[in-house]
């Protein structure tokens, strides 16, 4: 079969032999019996259609039931091997807790296997460590290690600290609703009362809630605070106080007594009922007299004392954050909960209001639905663009059935391997429309072609898709072979990205069965008909099929151009070579102009503002400057409400918090997100004794600054001293903003410095000293006390609020010695005032200080790196210290390391699968030179959109490199199949352009149709998926173009080459050019191309 010819007809338009297409008449084409000659698949289609459809059917069925249990979530549920240890060591510096605690538990976790990084924060009675596994560990596996290894050095950790608590991190383990319950006639202590006994407990009830945690309250405890003066008069020590506690307040279960036939149990009651009774117990007897817990301490039934505070619009409240367990449905979860408060608003007492202060399902619902839409428009588009040049409803229709055919059917993968519809996953989906439908045109379109030449239905429908073969599946499996590599990549990008590649690989492939089976047959059944107007009887009266005409005879014309074009180019191939490496060259400079991030920004309606007050302030002091930071951001236009925080989380200090910022939806206030958090920080400046940051809240893990400097070194003053350096040289950039010191400055404190040789003499020891001081100034819980509900509270020894707020009040405090005295604190120790660091940071067994910031408005996060690294470079760094970049930085040079390994080995894989289907190893090359020229769009798509190299803009140009491949590939084996046919190598190239020109256009403007409502960034969340979409866009259009005039010119010069090589090797290989090789049948003598440069 000589494929010479134009889509409309035999020969070309305007020279001799060309006619129009015969339409054939159905009445009297071939009938169904006749499709028994037809094999292969396409063949099996087309001859069993019920079987066909069945087949498609089942797929959806399947698709559909599967989706019916795929739970929803913002993003993909993934497990990263991280374990945090978190040790409370009440009233010990951040000092005594780097010393006696981090570091002994990092030595230990070290040689754990496949630990990657250790780092630790030590802070006032707290230490957090966090390790890092390798990626191939499993998280439980390395918990129970980080377990075993935590049981090996428990004895060397000090007695009194509470049992370290190991956790796996879990990215969908946070709270997925905040709820408040505030109240202006009911106190704080009855609010936490009414939150934690019966709100907690409702809402636990709830489907799919794991825990609920509170925070900003007070809980209740019995407290005893002792009095130095009455226990020195009465020589009572406060070890007496607690042993007393402890042995008095008891039920012990004594055994059983046998009677006869039966048995009684016996049980020691000695359990306090009444909070009053604790006064009665005897701690100590002096000269026959007892002394009871009266005479020395004063008991309450009281709260904790108050070290966090949670604020709802300035208002005191109580929150409480909602977890999920692992696998419920988020929004399921979430709506259950909403209707729980629902319930529970009308029980509630009179003043009293509990409303939802933060609710992740929406944003989730917000991007999924969003997602839905852009996928549902996107596929509307594509549709529109096929009926464009099809100008046949039958052939539309057949065409679109691919798509929800695919993605339909994707559901079913997603099911089977444990996905989730999330914004990813959905993306994926909404990206690959224009795929999906791609191999469904190109088989459609060449059998309409078939139908031109005057062939039937059947024939048509059979010899078409036979012809497109090859070329179809090697265009497929060559985005197959780009999604494999995004679907393994390495670290944590790659398994974000897992489900992506994936889902679009497996829909890609349905796409194809799709345009192999269903397309062909229908098209035999119902048939299709040639691109005439009117389908050979005549205009259509339709104005709308007419304007459709007139813009394909328009079509037509541009592609009778178009191979003028390529003769040009192929006349002058050293010209067009060169304008396309200078094209390339030249986008290359755009580089520095476009910026790059982690993460693009996007519009999630909230943001968060993190405060520090200077080290040493007192929680009321916080309190004040949280609620005039939080009254400063509510004065902002657009701004909703404020929810704050102060001490909150296991490692929350009354110096810091944060103030949650919601603002109205996007559409109801004038300014971005971005914008009204530059206003918040502006506003923010003048506000004195503060040090805020203005941060995005919608991060995996809470809101941490983008920018990050690590300075590490091995001497605390050095370290310090080269810190601040660091801060100051960062702080005088104009590029970054809210710049912090994770060192801080040092907090002030008392040392208490005991002689030994005067402890001595009493008989005492500084262990000794030390277990007396500490238990009254920090507080020990001694035992426990059971109230009426059931519930078990603390009752806690230490000294009242009013006798602990001076220097003289400690140096009063009593220490009892073995004789039976007690002496004052400062006759066996002198008490001196000094600083300390208020937080100790390490990382990789070393000091390390951290200096974050954000980049100021309007630039990206490696422009601001790059202003940083010139002010480090011009510093003298001393020996032994390091300065290196976290944060964003670091990730983004992880990730564009991964995405260029993902990049290398699908352009491997492409290059296997064009040199297998072409049987030639030069043509590869030729159809890759596609593959740097779309960057030239990606640049200027990314530059003219004001994105930058993101996460989501690398992955859309590993996409891209799937998608370009197909217009060289359609094109080159068009080629090859003139030239088979005796077509000199000049005129094969010309006329399949010509002919090929309509389907490469079609593929490329269904792509960009399928992708453009994603490229718009239409809803709430959309900056996120948008950079990918117009990355993909860019390179499209670029790649198109530049495609269908490079590509024939690289084809050319391959082809020489594997000519000349041929005549090296000799024999036959002298007569046969690479592209003949691909054929098993003889070819002639290639043709020169005539006027070649």
């Amino acid at each position: 079969m000589n494929d010479n010819h134009t889509p409309h007809g035999d020969g070309v338009p305007g020279e001799p032999g060309f006619r129009a297409a015969e339409v054939p008449n159905p009445a009297v084409d071939e009938t169904a019996e006749d499709a028994s000659r037809y094999s292969g698949l396409s063949g099996i289609a087309i001859r069993r259609p019920v079987f066909t459809s069945m087949v498609m059917l089942g797929l959806v069925v399947l698709g559909l039931f599967a989706l019916r249990g795929l739970p929803i979530d913002q993003f993909p549920d993934i497990e990263i091997p991280v374990v945090t240890v978190t040790t409370v060591y009440p009233g010990a510096s951040p000092e005594t807790i780097e010393r006696e605690v981090s570091e002994r538990m990092e030595q230990a976790f070290n040689p754990v296997q496949g630990v990657d990084g250790i780092t630790s924060i030590s802070l006032e009675g707290v230490s957090q460590i966090i390790v890092e596994f390798d990626l191939d560990r499993d998280a439980d596996d390395a918990a129970n290690d980080v377990r075993a290894k935590i049981a090996t050095v428990r004895a060397e950790l000090p007695a009194d600290i509470e049992e370290p608590l190991v956790q796996t991190f879990d990215p969908s383990a946070q709270p997925i609703v905040s709820l408040a319950v505030s109240s202006s006639e009911t106190p704080i202590q009855d609010l936490t009362s009414l939150a934690d006994e019966d709100l907690r407990r409702t809402l636990e009830a709830v489907p799919g809630v794991g825990e609920v945690q509170l925070a900003g309250g007070l809980a209740r405890e019995i407290r005893v605070d002792v009095d130095p003066e009455r226990l020195q008069s009465q020589g009572v020590s406060v070890n007496e106080v607690i042993g007393a506690l402890q042995s008095q307040n008891l039920e012990v279960p004594a055994g059983r007594v046998e009677r006869g036939t039966g048995e009684q149990l016996v049980r020691v009651v000695g359990r306090i009922e009444d909070p009053r009774q604790f006064n009665e117990i005897v701690v100590a007897n002096r000269g026959g007299t007892p002394i009871r817990l009266g005479d020395v301490a004063t008991v309450q039934d009281a709260t904790e004392e108050e070290r966090s505070v949670a604020l709802v619009n300035g208002q005191r409240a109580v929150a409480l954050n909602i977890l999920k367990v692992s696998g419920a449905n988020t929004v399921e979860v979430a709506e259950g909960v909403i209707e729980a408060v629902g319930e529970i608003q009308a029980e509630l007492p009179a003043g009293t209001e509990l409303q939802v202060i933060r609710n992740n399902a929406v944003t989730i619902e917000h991007s999924v639905n969003d997602t839905l839409f852009e996928l549902v428009l996107g596929a509307i588009l594509t549709v529109v663009i096929v009926m464009l040049f099809l100008n046949d409803a039958k052939a539309t229709v057949i065409t679109a059935l691919a798509l929800p055919v695919s993605v339909i059917a994707a559901f079913m993968l997603m099911g089977a391997m444990g996905f989730t519809l999330n914004v990813i996953s959905l993306l994926a989906l909404s990206l690959s429309i224009g795929i999906l439908i791609d191999d469904a045109i190109v088989v459609i379109e060449n059998i309409v072609r078939h139908r031109e030449m005057g062939k039937g239905y059947f024939e048509s429908a059979a010899d078409g898709t036979k012809e497109i073969f090859l070329a179809v599946m090697a265009t497929t499996l060559s985005i197959v072979a780009v999604f494999v590599p995004v679907a393994f990549m390495g670290g944590i990008i790659g398994r974000f990205f897992f489900q992506f590649g994936m889902t679009v690989a497996f829909a890609v492939l349905v796409s194809l069965l799709v345009a192999f089976t269903l397309t062909p047959m229908m098209a035999a059944h119902w048939g299709v008909d040639p691109h005439v107007e009117g389908g050979g009887h005549g205009p259509s009266k339709n104005p709308l099929k007419r304007g459709i005409s007139a813009f394909n005879r328009w079509f037509d014309r541009m592609a009778l151009r178009y191979s003028g074009v390529i003769e040009w180019a192929l006349n002058h191939r050293k010209t067009t070579v060169l304008g396309a490496l200078g094209l390339l060259v030249g986008s290359l400079f755009l580089f520095p102009f476009i910026g790059g991030g982690f993460l693009p920004p996007q519009d999630q309606s909230q943001f968060v503002v993190q405060f520090e007050t200077p080290d040493g302030s007192s929680l009321s002091y916080t309190r004040e400057k949280a609620e005039q930071v939080a009254a400063t951001v509510r004065g902002l236009p657009g701004v909703d409400y404020t929810y704050t925080t102060v001490g909150a989380g296991q490692t929350g200090t009354v110096t810091a918090g944060e103030v949650f910022v919601s603002l109205v939806s996007p559409g109801e206030r004038e300014q971005a997100q971005q914008d009204v958090q530059a206003d918040a920080r502006e506003a923010l400046a003048p506000v004195f004794g503060v040090t805020t940051s203005v941060l995005d809240g919608g991060a995996i893990g809470g809101a941490t600054a983008p920018l990050a400097v690590e300075v590490r070194g091995p001497d605390v003053a050095g370290l310090q001293a080269l810190a601040q350096a660091v801060e100051a040289e960062v702080a005088g950039l104009a590029d970054v903003v809210d710049v912090r010191n994770s060192l801080g400055q040092p907090r002030p404190e008392y040392r208490i410095d005991v002689d030994r040789d005067i402890a001595n003499e009493l008989g005492l020891t500084v262990g000794g000293v030390a277990g007396t001081v500490r238990p009254v100034l920090a507080g020990q819980d001694v035992t426990t006390w059971q109230d009426p509900t059931g519930e078990e509270r603390d009752v806690v020894v230490q000294v009242a609020p009013g006798l602990r707020q001076s220097v003289e009040d400690i140096a009063r405090l009593p220490i009892s010695t073995p004789s039976g005295g007690s002496v004052p604190l400062n006759q066996v120790a002198q008490i001196e005032e000094g600083t300390a660091p208020s937080q100790i940071d390490r990382s990789d067994l070393q000091r390390t200080a951290t200096i974050s910031g954000s980049p100021a408005t309007g630039l990206s996060v490696s422009e601001a790196t790059a202003a940083i690294q010139a002010r480090l470079d011009q510093m003298d760094i001393p020996a032994g210290y390091t300065v290196s970049f976290g944060g964003e930085t670091e990730q983004l040079a992880e990730t564009a390391g991964y995405v260029l390994e993902a990049i290398l080995l699908a352009i491997i894989l492409i290059f296997l699968i064009l040199a297998s289907q072409f049987e030639s190893i030069s043509q590869p090359f030729a159809i890759m030179v596609s593959l740097p020229l779309s960057l030239i769009g990606v640049l200027v798509a990314l530059l003219l959109t004001n994105d930058t190299l993101n996460m989501m803009s690398m992955i859309g140009v590993i996409l891209l490199f799937g998608l370009v491949v197909k217009n060289a590939i359609l094109l080159v084996d068009n080629a090859n199949e003139r030239r088979r046919d005796g077509t000199d190598r000049f005129r094969a190239l010309v006329e399949a352009g010509q002919v090929r020109l309509r389907p490469i256009v079609m593929t490329t403007l269904a792509m960009i149709a399928g992708m453009l409502p994603s490229a718009l960034a239409l809803g709430e969340g959309g900056g996120f998926r948008a950079p990918m979409s117009r990355a993909v866009i860019g390179g499209l259009i670029t790649s198109t173009i530049l495609t269908l005039i490079v590509v024939p010119v690289a084809y050319t010069y391959f082809d020489d080459m594997g000519a000349w090589i041929g005549r090296k090797l000799g024999g036959r290989k002298k007569a046969r050019s690479a592209d003949a090789r691909a054929s098993e049948r003889t070819s002639p003598a290639l043709a020169p191309v005539p006027a070649a440069e």
